[in-house]
């Protein structure tokens, strides 16, 4: 497992639906990227100008919103994730 440094963030993606209600298939170029998923690890935090560590506002277990096009993407062992800064996530749901 990825081990994120300062206040980066790892996220399992959740995955889309591949069909609709109707159960119309839904091809892969047509599906939408996800921006809902599941912190998995989190960095040490954010050093500021005095020194002192920012604690992160998500834990380990969160299922979080994030920003559409933010962080880089990572696919390991058929999984995918999502490297990004604790910035770029909007919400806990």
């Amino acid at each position: 497992m990825l081990k994120p440094l300062a206040d980066r963030v790892l996220v399992k993606v959740d995955e889309e639906e591949t069909k609709t209600k109707g159960g119309i298939l839904i091809p892969d170029t047509a599906q939408k990227k996800s921006q809902k998923g599941t912190v998995m690890a989190i960095g040490s935090g954010k050093v500021l100008d005095n020194g002192t560590r920012l604690p992160f506002e998500v834990k380990v277990g969160d299922h979080v919103l994030f920003a559409k096009y933010s962080g880089v993407d990572i696919d390991e062992n058929g999984e995918k994730y999502l490297l990004l800064s604790e910035r770029d996530i909007l919400a806990i749901l």
